[in-house]
């Protein structure tokens, strides 16, 4: 008789091997093959299937049990509440409210929440993809290279008199193109572009493939397109001193005066003038603040796709997309680009220079190394804050040698900087030519308010700057600052649902950096109180920090870092819930910031700059509607008064280019020479030019333009010819 063995002889068997092999065990029973149970388990709920992979059980009470596969079903609490908790405190400090308590205890209780999430698993702490590169490509073609380094001096020696010329301008090309020549390495992609280009020559035909990825870009694009072009005409629709000095330098321009640095109004890089004055002809909108606009909105949106290329490098195509929405829908990057100024040509460049950097550095590819240093040198021609951006590539530089470990791969990263600053140099030589021969003009505006230049500094110069930092880094939750031109003051930077989640991203990216230690993690951590550093740096004149112009750069990373908790909230979520329920909520929340931003711009912004603003427009169309019927455009004026219109501007506004239409009132007695009828533009608190005039032109009309905007009115005095005449 064959008894079944027991699991004693199966022991007994596998310590006596010499003996034979053990016996072998039967399979359970086909009942006993499935089994479910459902179990709470540190607060989760947890579904567990399959219990054939327990241990054995030799007496088991068999019932029918559902067949299912095995799987876990987790219900990440804790994410949804500290998504919660962080729109609920960044909302109790958006104005008015301002309760500074309940926002602390509630962004206390989102940071207990992620470490919660982290340590058990809810939230998992995905590491940066390892940098695969070992050594930087060696190979050079020197005759190329040595061929550039005369044509470098000949080109810098040719930059002088602070002036753009046919000369310098042909060997600053030549040099830049024989360095390419020397470093640039061509990569398979270009064969390829070669021989598809041929294919297609032979065989015309066009294959559109539109994936479900291409057409949320392509959705996500229009968006971004509407919030930063919607309105322009009229978001801002006043231009203030600023403009009227922009419009001068670009009238140069196009008058054939091509200066390197334009030193009126404390100097001014290039890049504006020469983008304006392109724009003015190409679009046909002239000296106009149109032509200002347009450009300046042009750099903002190019700034969004090399946010989203480096939020893609830095962590996925996810957090690329959100970032490129974040920033496109954001205010603060809206206004600075809307205003017709400078101040978007610092991330324009910024965005670049940092996402072939951190590629470069990750891959140790030349050709990132060179293009980055070129992003470097154009940045310079553009805002002047941007000056601080070699010291930031410097700074990821030595962040990137301290964290590795491979001497080929320092030794790379050096030699990546080298040709970093190589180019950067070649493209900044012109400003480099200039910054040698005029130093003070070119150092004014940041000394202005680094140092004692205009003013005393108002404290010890360490507490300026730890208060200034202070509230830098607070901006984003807070108070952006005071300046009326560029943003509504006394609001945080970000609206409610990008601030949370840029403080839920922070709080991630420590995390991450104290498991992993990965250098990128804590460079864009630091890169934005780095960038932000002109604004920082603004020691002779605290009050004027924070300004959103000035630490415009930081646009860059903290999108990115946005983009980082977002996405890093709702992949815990779709995990486990699915992505239907994922998207739901990212959709409600990019809704909800785009609901609130469009609300701070256009009609928060509005409100605040029309009411900050003089309505030169106005006084620009009824001088060209005069001239246009009785007058002419020489026999109007605009009697200057204390704080109020540029005169300047009244000719932009009546088509007329930056003509100044100021006549003091001292003057006011030589347009008797003139017989012709005349209008002179009064403000309504000048008695005194009121009764000159009517002692001067007794039979001439007073009558009040009621402007729309309260304490906007002006008087419009007009002289007919007869009076003229007398």
């Amino acid at each position: 008789m064959n008894e079944e063995p027991t699991v004693l002889d199966y022991v007994k068997a596998l310590l006596t091997p010499w003996k034979g092999p053990p016996p072998r065990i039967p399979p359970l029973p086909e009942e006993l093959e499935s089994d479910t149970s459902i179990k709470v388990a540190g607060g989760d709920l947890v579904v567990i299937d399959d219990a054939a992979k327990a241990a054995p059980v030799l007496a088991v009470e068999t019932e029918e049990k559902p067949e299912t596969a095995l799987r876990k079903v987790v219900i990440p609490w804790r994410t949804f509440l500290l998504v919660v908790f962080a729109t609920f405190a960044q909302s109790f400090i958006e104005p008015p409210s301002r309760n500074v308590t309940v926002a602390v205890v509630g962004y206390a209780v989102v940071c207990a929440l992620m470490i919660w999430a982290f340590l058990s698993d809810e939230w998992q702490l995905l590491s940066v993809s390892e940098d695969t590169a070992t050594s930087l490509s060696a190979k050079v073609k020197p005759i190329f290279l040595l061929a550039s380094f005369p044509l470098i001096l000949f080109a810098f020696l040719a930059f002088k008199g602070n002036r753009f010329t046919s000369l310098n301008l042909i060997l600053w090309s030549l040099a830049l193109l024989l360095a390419l020549a020397a470093l640039w390495l061509p990569g398979e992609r270009v064969g390829n572009l070669k021989q598809e280009l041929l294919r297609f020559f032979k065989h015309p035909s066009f294959n559109v493939d539109i994936s479900s990825w291409t057409l949320l870009l392509l959705v996500s694009t229009l968006v971004v397109i509407f919030f930063r072009t919607y309105a322009l005409d009229k978001i801002p629709n006043e231009m203030f001193s600023d403009h009227a000095e922009k419009l001068q330098d670009v009238a140069e321009v196009l008058d054939g005066r091509y200066s390197i640095f334009f030193p009126r109004n404390t100097g001014r890089e290039a890049f504006q003038m020469y983008l304006t004055a392109l724009i003015a002809v190409v679009f046909g909108t002239g000296l106009s603040f149109a032509s200002l606009k347009i450009g300046t909105v042009l750099a903002g949106v190019v700034t969004l796709p090399y946010i989203y290329l480096l939020g893609r490098e830095i962590g996925n195509k996810w957090v690329g997309l959100l970032a490129f929405i974040l920033a496109g829908i954001a205010y603060w990057p809206n206004v600075i680009s809307r205003i017709g100024l400078r101040f978007p040509l610092y991330p324009l460049f910024v965005a670049p220079a940092l996402f072939y950097l951190i590629r470069g550095l990750r891959k140790l590819q030349r050709n990132d190394f060179i293009l980055a240093g070129i992003a470097v040198g154009l940045g310079l021609h553009g805002y002047s804050p941007f000056r601080i951006v070699p010291f930031v590539i410097i700074f990821a530089v030595v962040l990137y040698i301290l964290h590795t470990s491979s001497g080929s791969r320092r030794a790379s990263a050096f030699w990546g900087l080298v040709i970093i600053g190589f180019f950067a140099l070649i493209v900044f030589l012109p400003l480099l030519r200039y910054s040698l021969e005029y130093p003070d003009m070119f150092a004014f505006r940041a000394f202005s308010r680094l140092g004692t230049t205009e003013r005393a500094l108002p404290g010890p110069a360490h507490e300026i700057f730890f208060g200034n930092l202070w509230r830098a880094v607070i901006m984003y939750f807070w108070d952006n600052g005071n300046i009326w031109v560029h943003s509504v003051t006394g609001r945080p930077a970000l609206d409610i649902v990008t601030a949370a989640v840029y403080f839920i991203g922070t709080i991630y990216l420590i995390a991450r950096y104290a498991r992993y230690r990965h250098w990128v993690d804590l460079f864009l951590l630091i890169s934005v109180p780095l960038l932000m550093m002109p604004s920082i740096l603004s020691l002779a004149f605290p009050d004027e920090n924070p300004a959103l112009n000035r630490a415009s750069g930081a646009i860059v990373p903290v999108f990115i870092i946005a983009a980082i908790g977002l996405e890093g909230a709702l992949t815990s979520i779709g995990k486990q819930l699915g992505k239907g329920l994922a998207v739901v909520l990212g959709l409600i929340l990019i809704v909800w910031s785009a609901s609130q931003n469009y609300d701070i711009v256009f009609r928060q912004f509005y409100k605040q700059f029309m009411g900050g603003a003089w309505n030169t427009s106005d006084i620009g169309h009824v001088i060209r509607a005069y001239a246009d019927s009785i007058g002419s455009k020489d026999s109007a004026y605009v009697v200057p008064y204390p704080h109020w219109v540029d005169t300047r501007l009244v000719g932009v506004n009546a088509g007329y280019g930056p003509q100044d239409y100021a006549l003091p009132r001292e003057r006011i007695e030589e347009t008797l020479a003139f017989m012709g009828p005349k209008l002179f533009i009064v403000n309504t608190a000048d008695e005194e030019t009121l009764i000159q005039l009517k002692k001067l032109y007794p039979k001439g009309t007073q009558k009040l333009f009621d402007s729309s905007l309260e304490g906007k009115d002006f008087i419009m005095y007009f002289v007919p010819e007869i009076d003229a005449r007398r």
